[in-house]
């Protein structure tokens, strides 16, 4: 079954069960399996609600991020590549490598999309959407300097995007009036939404599938407002919209061992500047006095 298939029956979730990926609707205290079979809600292991051949992010899109970081406006949206192995799902665990500091959470609106999209305009985009769901971009700022703008050390790594609980028919959100809310433990530390936005949800994916085939299924994560910083091991990040829902996860330390080959963890000025959101000069300056 399509995944326009699958939220046209309602607020669709994907979970484990029996060993295997399932998708199934919430009814109550219950998740209603597509096989006929139920399961308590509570002890639901979550899936992403997406199946993508690919995950695009974009960069600076929320009005409020831009102005935090000091920086210019950007004339287009710029955008980066997330793989699926990045995937995550709603109550799952977002490991932090043992040695690193700057795990960040990003809150932002995700877009699935329903149907092929291939020159589609900004009239016609919208149409196009199987469902939205909420996802938290996290970025590891320890390895900026070894990406060289890529991201994929950052933001790539595997479980780095959780999504979910439950993906909201296109018909039943608008993504040009909608309001996006982080909490860590408890605490609101991100807010903003369509109104901060400065290309919507539209402009994107009809700008990226001028290039890119987008195919049913594919994310399209839409950015983040002003406030993004670093988790520590034992934090609860939960990232919620109204009309969609609540996702949350927990952040562990995970002892891997990072000694291999390639580029090590490493706090430079690019790390300080992005994570906590401090002037680029101040970042030079704490990166030389070692004062990080």
């Amino acid at each position: 079954m399509s995944i326009s298939e699958l939220v046209g029956r309602g607020r669709v979730v994907r979970v484990l069960h029996a060993g295997a990926p399932a998708w199934g609707w919430r009814v109550g205290d219950e998740i209603l399996l597509d096989s006929g079979e139920s399961i308590p809600e509570v002890e639901a292991r979550y899936l992403a609600p997406a199946e993508p051949t690919k995950i695009i992010a974009v960069h600076l899109t929320y009005r409020s991020r831009v102005e935090e970081y000091g920086a210019r406006i950007p004339p287009e949206p710029s955008y980066f590549l997330k793989p699926p192995s990045a995937l995550n799902g709603h109550r799952g665990v977002v490991r932090r490598p043992a040695g690193t500091r700057f795990l960040n959470y990003e809150g932002e609106l995700a877009v699935i999309v329903g149907r092929r999209m291939k020159g589609v305009g900004v009239e016609e985009a919208l149409s196009y959407v199987a469902g939205y769901t909420c996802a938290n971009d996290v970025g590891l700022h320890d390895f900026r300097h070894a990406d060289r703008g890529s991201m994929l050390r950052v933001k790539g790594q595997d479980g780095f995007l959780p999504l979910g609980p439950e993906v909201v028919p296109a018909s039943g959100f608008d993504p040009e009036d909608f309001v996006l809310r982080t909490y860590l433990n408890g605490e609101v530390v991100q807010e903003g939404g369509a109104g901060d936005l400065l290309f919507g949800v539209a402009y994107q994916l009809a700008d990226l599938c001028r290039f890119i085939t987008l195919e049913p299924g594919d994310v399209v994560l839409t950015g983040t407002p002003a406030n993004s910083r670093p988790m520590q091991p034992g934090d609860v990040v939960e990232v919620e919209i109204e009309g969609i829902g609540r996702l949350s996860n927990t952040v562990e330390e995970w002892e891997a061992d990072l000694s291999g080959p390639g580029e090590r963890p490493e706090v430079s000025a690019s790390t300080l500047h992005v994570a906590l959101a401090i002037p680029e000069e101040e970042a030079e300056s704490r990166v030389e006095e070692g004062v990080v």
